[in-house]
C-alpha cells in the first residue's frame, strides 16, 4: 500500500509537471522569439533616426562613429550616392532581420543570430527542468510522509485486531488524526472492552460457581456416605430426604448464578419465613461446628417475614456461617431484629474479628484475612443486593455481619402461642 500511495502521488505531479510545464516552454519560447524580432525592429528604427539626423545636419556618418549605436549587432546603412557602410560581424546561419526606411532614401537593415534566441530559451527550459526536479523532489518527499502517516496507523491497528484475535482484550486507546482510522481504533477498541467484560463475567462466574457450589457438594457428599454406610432403612430414607433437599438446594445455586452472570439484577423476590431459612442453616451447620468442638445458635425475634429470594437468602447465611467457621472462633450467633421496615439478620461469633488493615474492603474480590480465596463475602453481597436488600459489616470486634432484607408485618400469632424465646 505504501508503494501504491508514492506511485500514484508521482504520477500526479509528474502529470501536472507535463501539462504545465510544456505549456509553459512553449508560451515562453513564443515569447523570448517576439523579444528577439521586437528588439532587432527597434533596433533599425533607432539607427535609422540617427542617420537621417545627422544627414539633415550634414554632418559625417561612418561605421566608427555609428559602430557604438548598435549593442553587438551587424548593421548596413545604405545611403544613395555613398557606398554601404557596414558595421559589426555578419552573423553565419540563420538571422533575425529587420530593415527600416529612413526620409531621404537610406536604408538601414539590422540582423541578430538566431543561436542568442536559441541560448536564451535553453537558459529558460534550464530554469523550468530544476523547478521540475524541485517540485517531484518535494513531491516524493510528502508522499512517502503521507504513506508513511497512512500505513503505520494501518499496520498498527492489525497488530492491535492481532492482539485482540489471540486473547489479549486491553484496550489501547490510541489515535492517529485521521477521522476514518480513529473510527477504526473507536471499534477496536470497545471491541475489546465488550471482550474483556465478558471474560471477566466468565471468570467470575467460574469463581463464583466453585464457591458456592462447594458447600452444597460437601453436605450432600457427606449424606451420601451416610447411606452407604448403614443398613437400617429408616436411616437411608431420613439421608436420602436430606439429599434429595440438597439437590434442590444444589440446582437452586445454579439457576442463581446462571441468572446473576446474566443480569445480576434479576431478583425473583417473594415474601418468606426468616424461620425457616435460618432454622436450615443450623441444621445443615451444625455437624461441622460440633466436629470443629463449636456451637451455633439462634435468637431474637421470631416469626418475622421478609422479601427476597429464600435460595439467594440460604447462601447468604451459608456464606457468613462457613466465614465464622474458617475464620472465626468461639460460639456462633445468629439474631433476628426488626429495624424500621426491615427484618436484619446478625452473625457474629467470638474470633478475633477482622483485621484493622482490611475494614470495609473485606467485601471486594480477592480481599482476604486469612489464606481464602476472597470470593465468598463479594458473592454474598451480590446476592443481597440482588433482591433489595444489603449486607454490611456491623462491627469488627468481635465481628458482626448484618444481612438487611425488605419486612412484611408478621402473621397474626396463633391463640395460646409462646412468646419469644431463643432456639438453639
Amino acid at each position: 500500500m505504501r508503494r501504491r500511495l508514492i506511485n500514484s502521488t508521482l504520477a500526479v505531479v509528474l502529470v501536472v509537471i507535463a501539462v504545465f510545464g510544456v505549456s509553459l516552454v512553449i508560451v515562453e519560447t513564443r515569447t523570448i522569439s517576439n523579444s528577439a524580432h521586437e528588439r532587432v525592429d527597434s533596433e533599425a528604427v533607432r539607427l535609422v533616426s540617427i542617420v537621417n539626423s545627422r544627414l539633415l545636419t550634414d554632418r559625417q556618418i561612418t561605421g566608427d562613429i555609428l559602430k557604438d549605436q548598435v549593442a553587438e549587432r551587424y548593421a548596413v546603412i545604405e545611403i544613395p550616392g555613398r557606398d554601404p557602410i557596414e558595421i559589426g560581424s555578419r552573423p553565419v546561419g540563420d538571422v533575425i532581420r529587420s530593415d527600416a526606411q529612413g526620409d531621404r532614401g537610406e536604408t538601414v537593415t539590422v540582423e541578430e543570430p538566431e543561436s542568442t534566441v536559441t541560448e536564451e530559451v535553453g537558459r529558460t527550459l534550464l530554469i523550468i527542468g530544476a523547478v521540475a526536479a524541485l517540485a517531484v523532489a518535494a513531491a516524493v518527499l510528502l508522499a512517502v510522509r503521507q504513506a508513511n502517516r497512512l500505513t503505520s496507523p494501518l499496520t498498527d491497528l492489525a497488530e492491535t485486531a492481532e492482539r485482540l484475535g489471540s486473547g489479549d482484550p486491553r484496550p489501547r486507546h490510541k489515535r492517529y488524526a485521521v477521522p476514518e482510522l480513529d473510527r477504526v481504533a473507536d471499534v477496536l477498541d470497545g471491541s475489546a472492552e465488550r471482550i474483556a467484560r465478558m471474560l471477566t463475567a466468565e471468570r467470575r462466574l467460574a469463581a463464583d460457581a466453585s464457591h458456592q457450589l462447594r458447600t452444597p457438594l460437601t453436605a450432600l457428599s457427606m449424606r451420601l456416605e451416610e447411606i452407604t454406610l448403614t443398613d437400617d432403612l429408616d436411616t437411608v430414607k431420613e439421608e436420602a430426604t436430606v439429599a434429595l433437599t440438597q439437590v434442590e438446594r444444589l440446582t437452586d445455586v445454579v439457576e442463581r448464578l446462571l441468572t446473576n452472570s446474566r443480569d445480576p439484577r434479576a431478583g425473583n423476590a417473594v415474601e418468606f419465613d426468616l424461620d425457616e431459612v435460618i432454622k436450615q442453616q443450623i441444621e445443615e451447620w451444625r455437624p461441622a461446628y460440633r466436629s470443629a468442638g463449636r456451637a451455633i445458635i439462634n435468637s431474637g425475634k421470631q416469626h418475622l417475614r421478609a422479601v427476597g429470594t429464600p435460595g439467594a437468602v440460604a447462601q447468604v447465611l451459608a456464606a457468613l456461617i462457613e466465614n465464622s467457621l474458617m475464620h472465626g472462633g468461639g460460639t456462633v450467633a445468629l439474631r433476628t431484629r426488626v429495624t424500621g421496615n426491615q427484618a436484619v439478620i446478625e452473625v457474629t461469633d467470638q474470633g478475633p474479628g477482622v483485621p484493622t488493615d482490611l475494614g470495609a474492603r473485606i467485601f471486594e474480590r480477592t480481599i482476604s484475612g486469612r489464606n481464602s480465596t476472597g470470593i465468598g463475602l463479594a458473592v454474598a453481597r451480590d446476592l443481597a443486593e440482588a433482591d433489595g436488600g444489603r449486607l454490611e459489616m456491623l462491627q469488627v470486634r468481635p465481628p458482626v455481619f448484618g444481612l438487611f432484607l425488605s419486612r412484611t408485618p408478621p402473621l397474626p400469632r396463633p391463640a395460646g402461642g409462646a412468646p419469644e424465646q431463643t432456639v438453639r
